[in-house]
């Protein structure tokens, strides 16, 4: 006889223990164990959480390499069946060697479960016949478990559940998050109903009642903006290191729509418009996208949306100063072009138009969907078409961790019939999902990539851009990790191209993320490892470190509403000298349209306690040296980072944080 040491490992999550009696089988190579309860000194408290227990199991002779375990928990007479969640199962051989096999996922039934030894395996590398079963069975059983459905024509493809708890038991919330998550909404909105705001449908009659929103709930750079959101150079700041960088471009040529002339604006330095759009100091934003949107009734009244054009100037002293603002796409004596110079009011009203205008841009575009829906593409595509013993499996799993909970909730109570946003946002209902078309039929696969996204808007040496610097560092230390790590397992651009499960999974994503969009340069399949490593690269980097870039500053810079109005509901205006504070006042959103806002954004901008940073693998999937190597190396570097970046924030009068790699969440997590 020869004697196999089995150690198990349970989980620290919450509720992670069980009670039942655990059996496990050991299937090597020259043959297998006998299905062995196990039960040792601990008794009933083995398998209780964060647990670490020890078995012998027996064979007559040596298993050989091993290939698998089969584990099974059964429950007592009389007892109910309960929840399970083990980490990992270690066993070492009569002769030495230790065999890992990672589980980290909920054992809640009686059924037979197999998992793979730890090591990493590509499908054609797979050549033990118990190995290729268990693999074709786990993918079967997750293609039922991951279904797709469309929520809405024109937008990426999701998940298929009714509920929460329709969703398979290893991608839902933690209880912690859970807990956390209805606390923070249910005492936001206590808060409003307490204060009487939640149904008042009045306008607002000073902006110091405004302030009593949430005079609770602030953060330093929300007191900020609230001091200066009337300042022009801070309006400009916002659209490169606020929550949306996304929209600003060089100017080369003025669009035909925008007729700003070099005797309309006052430049400093007193070059013309036309010298300094020459120099390159001269940036747009276009929200076109917004054009005819058809707009919400809120509190039975009709809101508004504009979709203006704005020009920007960088100024000898490097500051982004706005210089014209028009107010809508077609040119016409009722659409006047508003300029600095304009009345205190027109001037503010105009920018407040703009605020609003990319508050939709930013939530529906760069924020829902170009992180939240494509990330949980992403993550339905990896778990219906590559098995956890696949190296890109384990290489992407942590970065899917809670992503398709979040984005369920997401539409259950943001964007559905009777969803927050829907109910309280100008673009909410039909302007939305026009919206949200526009967008995914523009969107391009270069957009989503930092480096070539920033060269084509020609924002290469804009100063003070801290998006662009931090991000373009994330994006070349990510990129390095997922080359070392790939260029590991992957030897050659054959060997990438005949990985059928790794062609699947882009497949999936090109048809269910990207809508089969040829045209707009996503890939389909993909053969050379080089762009195997960039395509792996922009789908990290874009469920966490863009996520947590336009995510993050949500309450910073919307938790002072008339910075970013979620609706205004008076129209622009159509004359110059027809505004004062008075009529902002009236065209700000209702009382409790600003406190519905609010709420929202403060939750949306709630870290959890079990939140974990980019670079931080709690679950162990990698085995190998070299792997397990290159993660303590990524590590580093983040860490290095993080070191700078904090270094440069003390100097700044605004700290940008939101690319801190200990501040980014390493998955669409909230």
């Amino acid at each position: 006889m020869v004697n196999y040491k089995v150690t198990v490992s349970t989980s620290h999550a919450t509720a992670a223990t069980t009670f039942n009696n655990v059996f496990i089988k050991l299937v090597g190579e020259d043959g297998e164990s006998d299905r062995e309860w196990l039960i040792g000194f601990r008794g009933a408290t083995a398998f209780v959480k964060g647990a670490v227990s020890s078995f012998n199991v027996s064979c007559p002779k040596s298993l050989g390499k091993l290939v698998l375990i089969e584990v099974d928990k059964q429950r007592l007479p009389l007892f109910p069946e309960d929840s399970w969640f083990p980490a990992k199962v270690e066993v070492e051989s009569p002769e030495g060697v230790t065999y890992t096999f990672p589980i980290y996922r909920w054992i809640t039934d009686s059924e037979v479960h197999r998992f793979r030894e730890g090591t990493a395996l590509r499908v054609f590398e797979d050549n033990h016949h118990l190995g290729r079963y268990s693999r074709q069975q786990e993918l079967q059983q997750r293609e039922e478990d991951y279904r797709w459905d469309a929520y809405a024509e024109g937008i990426p493809h999701n998940i298929k559940a009714e509920s929460p708890l329709d969703l398979p038991c290893e991608v839902r919330f933690s209880f912690t998050k859970t807990t956390e998550f209805l606390f923070t909404a249910s005492t936001g909105l206590t808060e409003l109903q307490l204060k009487g705001l939640d149904d008042c449908k009045e306008s607002w009659t000073d902006f110091d009642s405004i302030d009593r929103v949430f005079c609770c709930k602030t953060t330093p750079i929300a007191e900020y903006v609230q001091e200066h959101w009337k300042e022009d150079a801070f309006f400009g700041y916002q659209y490169l290191n606020g929550v949306n960088p996304m929209l600003i471009r060089r100017c080369t040529a003025l669009p035909s729509n925008f007729p700003v002339t070099d005797d309309m604006v006052s430049l400093r330095g007193q070059s013309s418009l036309t010298e300094e759009m020459k120099k390159g100091n001269i940036f747009l934003i276009d929200y076109k996208r917004l054009d005819g949107v058809k707009t919400n009734t809120i509190n039975e009244k009709k809101q508004y949306l504009m979709a203006p054009l704005v020009l920007f100037h960088k100024t000898p002293d490097d500051q982004l100063m706005p210089i014209a603002i028009q107010l809508k796409q077609t040119p016409a004596d009722d659409n006047p072009i508003f300029f600095p110079t304009d009345s205190e009011y027109d001037w503010l009203t105009a920018k407040t138009f703009v605020r609003s205008a990319d508050f939709s841009e930013h939530q529906l575009n760069v924020h829902l969907l170009r992180t939240h829906l494509l990330a949980e593409a992403f993550a339905v595509s990896l778990l219906r078409n590559l098995p956890m013993v696949h190296p890109l499996y384990k290489l992407i799993i942590p970065h899917t961790r809670y992503t398709l909970q979040i984005n369920f909730l997401a539409r259950l109570l943001l964007i559905s019939e009777n969803g927050v946003f829907t109910k309280f946002a100008a673009s909410g209902g039909e302007g939305m999902f026009e919206i949200l078309k526009r967008s995914m039929s523009s969107m391009t696969y270069s957009s989503l990539c930092i480096p070539e996204d920033i060269a084509e808007r020609g924002l290469e040496d804009v100063p003070n851009f801290y998006y662009r610097d931090d991000g373009l560092k994330l994006w070349d230390i990510i990129h390095r990790f997922v080359q070392g790590v790939l260029g590991y397992y992957y030897k050659n651009d054959n060997e990438v191209k005949s990985d059928v499960e790794l062609q699947n999974w882009l497949v999936d994503i090109f048809s269910h993320g990207f809508l089969s969009q040829r045209a707009n340069g996503f890939p389909q399949r993909i053969s050379p490892l080089a762009d195997l490593v960039k395509f792996v690269t922009m789908v990290i980097f874009t469920s966490s470190v863009q996520h947590s870039s336009v995510n993050c500053g949500q309450f910073d810079y919307g938790g002072w509403m008339p910075n970013t109005p979620i609706s205004l509901k008076r129209p622009p205006p159509t004359t110059k000298g027809t505004t004062s504070e008075a009529t902002l006042l009236q065209t700000f959103p209702d009382v409790n349209t600003t406190a519905q806002g609010m709420a929202t954004m403060w939750l949306l901008s709630k870290q959890s306690s079990d939140f974990i940073p980019l670079g931080c693998y709690p679950e162990d999937h990698f085995n190998e040296e070299i792997p397990c190597k290159l993660i303590k190396d990524f590590q580093g570097e983040l860490r290095e980072l993080s070191a700078a970046i904090k270094v440069r924030n003390q100097s700044l009068e605004v700290p940008y944080t939101y690319m801190d790699p200990t501040e980014v969440e390493n998955s669409v997590a909230i």
